[in-house]
């Protein structure tokens, strides 16, 4: 069966990147693209009627200028336009169309994260039936290097399982952040070092079977690192992406790393990079 991306525009030039970026992923995955503009229902039926051409006609414009700014084929694409509140009309669509994938642009309120919450992206997120991606960057950019926070958490492990499966060719970076509780206070204790050694070890060897376990049930896998960081989940994912920009961030909406929203929203405010959301299930 076809897989459907559904880019949800707003005909923004924020949106461009994101506009390019779907149609650059459906050619790679071989999926129709199906592209949804919502329009305002309070409008006058004859308005709406009016809009929803003009619209499809600069949906359609948007399409051909991207095709050739970076020289990309037409994947099959359809073109629509419904009217209602934007994140129920993407959601709902996204269950009709059995979507594989949502696209959005990122938020335009960039350092803002008290303002990202009620925003359409943050509501689709909330209800989404798939992974959520996130646009920011250009898509000539590759996802070459893409990071993944993991918890032992049943969230984390679909969100591993997705960038395994969606990204074969890529580098993943497995990121696990932990605190073991009297480090300040016995850190310097000889008997108190081996045991964490030994529990720093104790944790590798779970990433590794973990990873090992999912890799086994894919026809193919990209090259894997494990990264493992002292300290708290949320601040040393913030740190890493500070210092070391991933190309794409995979992050389960739920789980340890996303407990508090507060981690979603700065990231969405401020994005390093593109951002790509899983469900837990």
């Amino acid at each position: 069966m076809t897989q459907t991306l559904l880019f949800a525009c707003d005909l923004s030039a924020e949106n461009r990147a994101a506009y390019a970026r779907s149609i650059r992923l459906a050619n790679e995955s071989g999926a129709r693209l199906d592209v949804l503009h919502v329009l305002d229902p309070y409008l006058p039926h004859r308005v709406l009627h009016d809009l929803e051409e003009a619209v499809v006609a600069d949906m359609q414009a948007m399409l051909t200028d991207l095709r050739e700014d970076y020289a990309l084929t037409a994947p099959s694409v359809m073109l629509q336009t419904v009217a209602g509140a934007p994140y129920a009309e993407i959601v709902r669509e996204a269950y009709d169309r059995n979507a594989d994938l949502i696209v959005l642009g990122s938020h335009r309120k960039r350092g803002q994260p008290d303002l990202i919450a009620g925003t359409t992206l943050a509501r689709v997120l909330r209800s989404a039936p798939c992974p959520v991606l996130s646009v920011s960057q250009p898509a000539n950019r590759d996802w070459e290097d893409i990071l993944v926070p993991v918890d032992f958490s049943l969230a984390s492990r679909h969100t591993l399982r997705e960038a395994l499966k969606r990204f074969p060719e890529s580098r993943l970076t497995l990121l696990h952040a932990w605190n073991i509780a009297g480090e300040r206070v016995l850190g310097s204790d000889q008997h108190y070092a081996r045991w964490r050694d030994s529990e720093v070890a104790r944790l590798r060897c779970q990433l590794e079977r973990e990873t090992d376990q999912l890799m086994s049930e894919l026809d193919s896998v990209p090259e894997v690192e494990l990264v493992l960081e002292q300290g708290d989940p949320l601040e040393v994912l913030l740190t890493r992406l500070r210092r070391q920009p991933p190309d794409l961030l995979a992050l389960s909406s739920r789980g340890q790393l996303s407990r508090q929203s507060h981690i979603t929203e700065a990231l969405l405010a401020e994005p390093h990079c593109d951002i790509m959301l899983c469900r837990a299930w």
